[in-house]
């Protein structure tokens, strides 16, 4: 499968996802699961922009469950805040609290979709990232803006085998959460620049679910960026 961790567009118009609708129609024969990232809100067209796509064939999660062959996928764009000890706190102005609170509802939109999932084999599809190790790389003064520890409580208390997301470009490829799971960070920038004259494509395998969800392994990538091969299991643009 092919998965997609959000800005599928630059400016989130929907002549941008027509064109990305179209791209992907013509090269992608295997399911396609997506999150919205922030570029995809910036003209307020994002509702548009997840029509076009899903009359696409593209699943759009936004705190839904999607099983697919035994496995079950959960999706959240997420949102900022700032991780451990520095995220930031419901206190103070209403603006601070407003912010604060877009975080913890995107929380526990992820925590709704995982606790959906009755499949062994389990992702957690993002665009903000739930871990701070995956944005070591990039500025210290940005790294509350590239995602919050919120998203990642539910993944401690509901277990999956890979987290991915996107949107820290200059962060570090992965990490794990405080419980050990796999996190990705398959920002395009980043897959790029680590993977010259590759596509940017992050390709894990899981291991075969149980015959009782399913017979065949099956293959999920993270992919960042637009298909320029025909993709080998799933992925995520970033164009942020």
């Amino acid at each position: 499968m092919l998965l997609l961790c959000g800005d599928l567009t630059d400016y989130g118009t929907r002549e941008e996802a027509v064109i990305l609708a179209k791209e992907l129609t013509a090269a992608v024969r295997i399911p396609i699961v997506a999150v919205l990232g922030n570029h995809d809100y910036e003209s307020g067209q994002h509702v548009d922009v997840c029509r076009i796509l899903t009359e696409a064939g593209v699943r759009m999660l936004d705190g839904e469950a999607f099983e697919i062959q035994g496995v079950g996928i959960a999706g959240a764009k997420g949102f900022s805040g700032g991780f451990g000890r520095a995220t930031l706190g419901a206190w103070g102005e209403p603006a601070t609290k407003r912010f604060v609170q877009e975080a913890i509802d995107e929380a526990m939109k992820l925590e709704a979709a995982l606790a959906r999932l009755r499949t062994e084999r389990r992702i957690a599809l993002l665009h903000y990232s739930p871990i701070r190790a995956t944005v070591e790389g990039e500025p210290l003064e940005i790294f509350s803006y590239l995602g919050t520890s919120r998203l990642e409580e539910p993944l401690n208390r509901h277990p999956v085998d890979f987290v991915f997301h996107g949107h820290a470009h200059h962060g570090a490829l992965e990490g794990r959460t405080s419980t050990g799971t796999p996190v990705y960070n398959v920002a395009m920038p980043l897959l790029l620049r680590t993977f010259p004259g590759r596509a940017p494509l992050r390709i894990v395998e899981l291991p075969s679910a149980p015959a009782s969800e399913t017979a065949a392994a099956l293959e999920t990538a993270a992919k960042a960026g637009g298909i320029r091969e025909p993709p080998i299991s799933s992925g995520t643009p970033d164009t942020h």
